[in-house]
This record gives structure tokens, C-alpha cells and sequence, in this order.
């Protein structure tokens, strides 16, 4: 069975079996890895989890060291990544609290670490497709089975925070035909596909894009949002092992 890694941003993501630190070095060709990767195994299927921001939550979106990250669930022999990302909803589809599975991304953000490319290798990648068809697809069916409420396909658009974004700017990414807006996306996930490893992106929306709602952004309602939204994914990634166990 390949390895699976599960990047998780905001909001604790609980799973019904143990998980246990990894005994590994942070440290990667790259910089330091955002926080030790915790380990678990489903039947045959080996999970990693890594998170994204660190534990505890405390390093911002643009200065996540996502080369780093990827490079060491490379290292550590990962075959399939799925992102997990806590985003705003733009279009009326993206309602609160529903998971989103977007199929394209628009990238806002800048600075970043964008590339493995450097002078001795040069990686020109097809993303026209930035998420693993056939991986999405699996996710999508273990939601089905699992009940849940999703949107299956749209458009991520990437901001570099940690600020959040202004109604204005908001507007401009609706025009753009963005569906969601997070901090997070990219470069993550460019970079997984300069590694060849298959990766695709389950988003909670957990609130209202700027000026999509009469009320301001309120931090105490997204944490609630996400803690409930986070026991949902638990069971869309529950669903999506043991029908993976199923076919083995």
C-alpha cells in the first residue's frame, strides 16, 4: 500500500486510531521541517500527519518553509498527499461549513519559496491540472460514502497573509472566478508536483469571504466553525482509508 502524508493547517484534526511522534530530524537540504510528523498505520496503510503551520500553531502562512515540508514526506518514502486547508467562501456554493474540493488555483501570493529549481536542476512541471485527478476522485467518493455535504470542483485563490483580505480584493478574485480563498495553497502544492507525488486538497469553509457577509471576520466563530468542520473531514478520511483497506 503507498504511504500517505496529511497535511493539516488550522483547526486539530482527530482520527479513531493512534498516532505517535516521529523519531526523525526536522532538518532537510531545504531548512527545517514545519514540526515533527506524527505517524500512524490504518490496516496496511501507513499515515503521516505534518502540520503545516507547527505545533503549537504559531508560524504564519508565508513564512511556512513548504519546500522543507514537502522535501522531508519525500525523505520519509510518502506516495500520496492529501492538504487539508481551512478556507473563506466567495461563491454562493462555498457556504459555511461545507468541505470544498477545489480543482484549480489561482496563486496571490508572493516571496514565497516557489521551486526545487535551482543551479543544478531545473524543474519545468504541466500544472494544468494542480491536484491529482485520480486521487481528488477518491476523496470524493469516501465523502459520498461518508454523507457528507461537499462542492466538488472550483477555483482556490492563494493570498499571502496573515492578514485577511479586503472586501475589494475579495471582489477582484470573484472576478478572477475564484470559488474559496486561503493562505496556504501555494506553493505547496507546485511543489508536490515537481516531486511527482499525487496530491490533492480538502478545503473547510469556515466562514465568509470580506464583504461577502454584513458581519466582520470573527476569530472566536471560526475556531468554533473549524472544530466541528475538522470532525467532519475526520470521517471523510476515516471513509477514505478503510475503502482503501476494502480494496486490498
Amino acid at each position: 500500500m503507498p504511504a500517505y502524508a496529511v497535511i493539516v493547517g488550522s483547526g486539530a484534526l482527530t482520527l479513531p486510531f493512534d498516532f505517535e511522534p516521529l523519531d526523525v530530524s526536522l532538518r532537510t537540504r531545504y531548512g527545517e521541517a514545519s514540526a515533527a510528523p506524527l505517524t500512524g498505520q490504518l490496516g496496511s496503510t501507513k499515515i503521516i500527519m505534518l502540520a503545516r503551520h507547527g505545533i503549537p500553531h504559531r508560524i504564519a502562512p508565508h513564512a511556512i518553509n513548504y519546500r522543507a515540508n514537502l522535501a522531508l514526506l519525500q525523505d520519509l518514502g510518502i506516495e500520496r498527499i492529501i492538504a487539508v486547508n481551512t478556507v473563506g467562501g466567495i461563491a454562493p456554493e462555498a457556504k459555511t461549513g461545507v468541505l470544498f474540493f477545489p480543482d484549480q488555483i489561482i496563486d496571490y501570493s508572493w516571496g514565497r519559496e516557489q521551486s526545487f529549481s535551482d543551479f543544478n536542476k531545473l524543474y519545468h512541471v504541466d500544472f494544468s491540472e494542480p491536484y491529482d485527478q485520480r486521487l481528488r476522485n477518491e476523496l470524493l467518493a469516501a465523502a459520498t460514502l461518508a454523507q457528507l455535504e461537499v462542492v466538488a470542483g472550483g477555483v482556490y485563490g492563494c493570498t499571502q497573509g496573515p492578514r485577511f483580505e479586503t472586501p475589494a480584493e475579495i471582489n477582484r478574485m470573484d472576478n478572477d472566478g475564484c470559488a474559496i480563498v486561503g493562505m496556504t495553497g501555494m506553493p505547496e502544492a507546485g511543489l508536490a508536483r515537481e516531486l511527482a507525488i499525487p496530491y490533492a486538497c480538502v478545503c473547510l469553509v469556515v466562514n465568509p469571504a470580506a464583504g461577502r457577509s454584513a458581519d466582520s471576520i470573527d476569530l472566536d466563530t471560526l475556531a468554533i466553525v473549524s472544530r466541528s468542520g475538522m470532525e467532519r473531514i475526520g470521517r471523510l478520511l476515516v471513509s477514505f482509508f478503510e475503502s482503501l483497506e476494502e480494496q486490498n
